[in-house]
């Protein structure tokens, strides 16, 4: 019996020492950043085996051999359809440096410049966002195009949810992609039922299966937030299809905070395009949008900056960018806040040569791990001169940059990891002055509802804390 055990036991430490050096070599072979590499080797090493399973499930972008195929396969129609229905302006634009910057990124990277848009309206309270929704979606004609990352029933959404049947009920063609993982309730509800059985196109993104995990990394998650009604109008910005008052009342953080941008024209039709590539993507059905020819000369631009896995470093390119050449302020808004190296590097490095850095964060957070890891940034960034403003009146959950009244970053991506490597994310640049004002004035009414943290008053907090946040900050860039 004793021999049997010592079998066993060798057999098993032989298991452990092969899969461990397994990973480890492929971890080390990959030559990720310094910080992430670390991280994964303090896990597999502090939990055996189960941190192996884990770097396995969730340590590598996989999309999966379909999805990835397609993905390659899509490429080539559709930069083809981008550069000939919708054309590289030769105006100059608003913002200067800022706004070249971007332009020529875009153009290099997507084949794509600044798009048109008509007047924009900046909205920022549930009731406004909704009524204005369903007011567009009872006007709608032709189609209704919605994708999301999480779907909540009750209130405010129910409303809109009748107000999709209605428009399905007089012909128009409705679609909606909804990440899996986020909206796990609403597939289960009869809302979604309903709806499928009165002729709208539901379908659940990247949907998380046992079986898929050993195929395709499984915590990869649709993250855009985008409305387009009949291509000529879209929505997009931070808010989830979640009526605040409904939503997460239990985790005691106070109501979301949000806004949403409504646009109209050429770059409506452009966001419909970003929309017709996930919906293709999951379906394998081609959908490009119909795009009108502009009246008049266009006085108001925008660069639509799709980002996740498959599309390159192109949201980190965008934020470092603007972080570099802005010269008088950087304001962020941001409910979750783990920045890379490079863009804790770019905002100390903003504050050391004079430019004002405000960072509005709330003050309560609904995950605990990711606030933890947010408060072990804070020492760094105050010794280099950065405000760090707590919001009291709820999450705020609005994810917007503005660097120097020339330059707005609004959209779905939160100032964190995930956001920037693992999420398929949203974000519009806007370049024109009346554009980045209104996103300036939304900011300074988030600033007045917040309360400045002293350094003095930050540097007494327990030794607990201190201990937690070292913890949460080395293991920040997996979160």
């Amino acid at each position: 019996m004793d021999y049997v055990h010592s079998i066993l036991g060798w057999t098993f430490a032989g298991f452990y020492w092969l899969l461990t050096a397994s990973v480890t070599i492929r971890i080390i072979a990959l030559r990720r950043p310094v910080s992430v590499t670390l991280a994964w080797l303090l896990i597999i090493y502090i939990l055996p085996i189960v941190g192996a399973a884990l770097y396995l499930l969730i340590g590598e972008l996989n999309l999966g051999r379909k999805r990835a195929a397609r993905s390659g396969e899509m490429v080539e129609p559709y930069l083809t359809n981008l550069t000939t229905k919708f054309q590289d302006n030769s105006c100059p634009l608003p913002g200067g440096d800022l706004s070249l910057a971007i332009n020529r990124l875009m153009t290099t990277q997507v084949g794509i410049g600044a798009l048109n848009y008509g007047e924009l309206e900046v909205l920022n309270a549930p009731q406004q966002i909704f009524e204005r929704l369903i007011e567009d979606i009872r006007n709608a004609r032709q189609s209704v195009v919605l994708e999301t990352y999480i779907w909540h029933p009750g209130g405010l959404v129910d409303q809109l949810t009748a107000e999709l049947i209605a428009a399905r009920q007089r012909g128009v063609t409705v679609k909606l992609l909804i990440d899996h993982a986020g909206s796990r309730r609403f597939f289960r509800s009869a809302w979604c039922k309903s709806m499928r059985e009165e002729g709208i196109q539901v379908v659940a993104a990247l949907p998380v299966r046992l079986f898929r995990a050993l195929a395709q990394r499984i915590d990869l998650r649709l993250h855009r937030k985008l409305l387009v009604i009949d291509d000529q109008i879209a929505y997009t910005g931070s808010m989830n299809m979640a009526d605040p008052a409904y939503f997460k009342v239990e985790a005691q953080v106070g109501q979301w905070v949000d806004m949403m941008l409504r646009l109209e024209g050429e770059a409506a039709a452009g966001l419909a395009k970003v929309f017709a590539w996930d919906w293709e993507v999951e379906t394998g059905e081609r959908c490009f949008p119909s795009v009108i020819e502009p009246s008049g000369l266009p006085r108001h631009w925008l660069s639509i900056i799709p980002s996740g896995p498959g599309l390159g470093d192109l949201i980190n390119q965008t934020v470092l960018a603007s972080i570099y050449r802005a010269n008088k302020s950087i304001t962020i808004s941001t409910p979750y806040f783990v920045p890379s190296e490079s863009v804790l590097e770019a905002l100390c490095q903003a504050a050391n040569r004079g430019v004002q850095v405000k960072l509005l964060l709330p003050r309560k957070n609904d995950s605990l791990m990711v606030g933890w890891a947010s408060r072990s940034y804070f020492d760094l960034l105050q010794e280099s001169g950065v405000q760090i403003l707590l919001f009291d009146g709820g999450l705020l959950h609005t994810k917007a940059m503005l660097m120097d009244d020339q330059l707005a970053l609004v959209g779905s991506v939160n100032l964190d990891i995930r956001s920037f490597q693992l999420n398929f994310e949203l974000t519009v640049a806007l370049f024109t002055p009346e554009s980045c004002t209104a996103i300036g004035e939304l900011l300074r009414s988030y600033e007045a509802g917040s309360e400045l943290l002293q350094p003095e008053r930050w540097a007494q907090r327990s030794k607990p804390a201190r201990v937690l946040e070292r913890l949460m900050f080395f293991m920040s860039p997996l979160l």
